[in-house]
This record gives structure tokens, C-alpha cells and sequence, in this order.
């Protein structure tokens, strides 16, 4: 599972994802593990393209087929750089691989997913072909998919946090000196004054339990994140207007773009009157 390439690697990180975790904490071989993630998304995505750009015809599939992966790759080049600035102004100790390799999580899984709602939506494109219908529903399908890959990223950089990376590096602790270990004390079991640990005779010994650490607490770059998603979605639904038609109205010809009015929102509001 280790090895897993390809359309393979969803697979691992679905079945092992504190292992995909803990390779990301360690900053361990994650050039090949993004570029797995990389070529599995863009395949998903293309494949998903085919699919919205179905409904037009064919020259619009294999358009959208390019432009749904270019969508959520420009979204990405616009916004990480956005979240890897926000983790080092609050002191986190995340490289660019790393900030990296998380996100590509979160993208391979909503592509991934994505592309298993495909046969769900050519079934209502053959059975429902409703223009506002089939636009309204592959909509959900890419912010359903989108929601679960971005509980995939917040539930890793919680374990990130639980590691110590999104908060400040702190000094080590100062050696105790001899002298000092000598004046060590032990507890009686029946709660009796401590004494010195010179003073009693070997076996008889009952050192102070240890306090177990306390789990790291939400470090602003947690917040931030919360941010950071917000920004992506905007960034994302606004480049998808820009870069539309991706399902192509069917009284209209074919066009590889179309000129830029109103927005995305407006267009979602305008599709639900005309269903409603």
C-alpha cells in the first residue's frame, strides 16, 4: 500500500491516511507522493470534464475535459502561496512541500470523488435531460466532493498541530544539574511528606507520576486555515465563470469562452427560478 501509484494512491490515503500524515510530518519522499496525487486528480477531473461537457456535444467534453482540471491547478497556484505565508507569519514550521502535499490531499480526494458521482450524473443526463437540472446537480456533486476533501485537509493539519508544526519552535529545556538530582524527592504511597531520594534506602522508592502533556491547543494558523478555505472557494467559483462554458446551453454553439457578465452566484440563483 506503501507503494500505491497512480489512481492507486486514493486508495492509501483512504485506507491510510494517519500514514499519509505521518509521511508529510516527516517530510518524507513528498515530491513522488505529490506527483501521484498530481496525475490521479488530473485524470479524475478530465474525466469528470468529459462528462459536464457531455450535455453540448462533443467538442465541448473534450474542452471542458482540459479546462475542469486547469480550473482547480490555477486555483491552487493562486492560493498557496497565500497559505504557506499565513503559517509562517504565526510561527508554524510547515515547508512549501509540505503545505504542498496537504492541499494535493484534499484535491485528489474531491476529484477522486467527483469522478464516482460521474455514473450518477450520465444517468440523469440520458434519463432527465434538463439543461438547469444537469447544471444544478453537477454543481452539488463538485461542492459535496469539494466539502469531504477539504474535512481530508483540516483533519491533517489537526495532526500537524498535534505534532507541534503549526506552533513556534520552543528552547529545550536546561539540563538538570547534579547537584540539583541529588535533591530529587519521592512521594510516600500513604501521601507522607517527601523526602530526599539520598536519604532512603534502595527499593523503597516511589517517585512523583509524571503529568502527561497537555495536547497542543488551536494555534491561530488553524484559524486561518478556516480563511484560507473561504478565499479558495471564492477564488475558485469566480475562475469557473471566467473560464465557462463548461456544460455548454444547448441553444447555443459551441465556444471555448464566453464573455465575462454577472457572476457565478447570480447564475446559480438564476438556475434554481427557472426550476422553481
Amino acid at each position: 500500500m506503501a507503494n500505491a501509484s497512480g489512481l492507486l494512491v486514493i486508495e492509501r490515503i483512504l485506507r491510510d491516511r494517519q500514514g499519509i500524515w505521518q509521511q508529510v510530518v516527516e517530510d518524507r519522499d513528498l515530491p513522488k507522493l505529490t506527483v501521484q496525487m498530481l496525475s490521479s486528480a488530473v485524470l479524475a477531473l478530465a474525466c469528470y470534464g468529459a462528462v459536464l461537457g457531455s450535455f453540448h456535444s462533443v467538442l465541448m467534453a473534450l474542452t471542458s475535459a482540459v479546462k475542469l482540471p486547469l480550473l482547480f491547478l490555477v486555483t491552487l497556484a493562486i492560493c498557496l502561496p497565500t497559505l504557506y505565508l499565513f503559517n509562517l507569519v504565526f510561527g508554524a514550521r510547515l515547508s512549501v512541500r509540505q503545505s504542498l502535499s496537504l492541499v494535493m490531499v484534499a484535491l485528489t480526494v474531491t476529484a477522486m470523488l467527483a469522478l464516482a458521482f460521474a455514473p450518477i450524473a450520465l444517468f440523469f443526463r440520458i434519463t432527465a435531460p434538463d439543461y438547469s437540472f444537469f447544471k444544478l446537480l453537477n454543481v452539488l456533486i463538485l461542492a459535496l466532493s469539494a466539502l469531504v476533501g477539504l474535512r481530508f485537509l483540516t483533519g491533517g493539519m489537526r495532526v500537524l498541530n498535534d505534532h507541534g508544526l503549526l506552533s513556534p519552535a520552543t528552547p529545550a529545556a536546561a539540563p538538570v544539574p547534579d547537584a540539583e538530582k541529588k535533591e530529587l524527592v519521592a512521594v510516600g504511597a500513604d501521601g507522607a511528606a517527601p523526602v530526599p531520594v539520598k536519604s532512603l534506602p534502595p527499593g523503597m522508592l516511589n517517585p512523583r507520576p509524571l503529568a502527561q502533556p497537555a495536547r497542543p491547543s488551536a494555534p491561530p494558523s488553524m484559524t486561518l486555515l478556516y480563511i484560507w478555505i473561504l478565499l479558495f472557494g471564492f477564488v475558485g467559483t469566480q475562475l469557473a465563470w471566467t473560464l465557462r462554458p463548461f456544460f455548454g446551453s444547448p441553444g447555443m454553439k459551441f465556444s471555448l469562452y464566453r464573455q465575462i457578465d454577472g457572476n457565478f452566484y447570480a447564475e446559480i440563483f438564476r438556475t434554481l427560478s427557472h426550476l422553481f
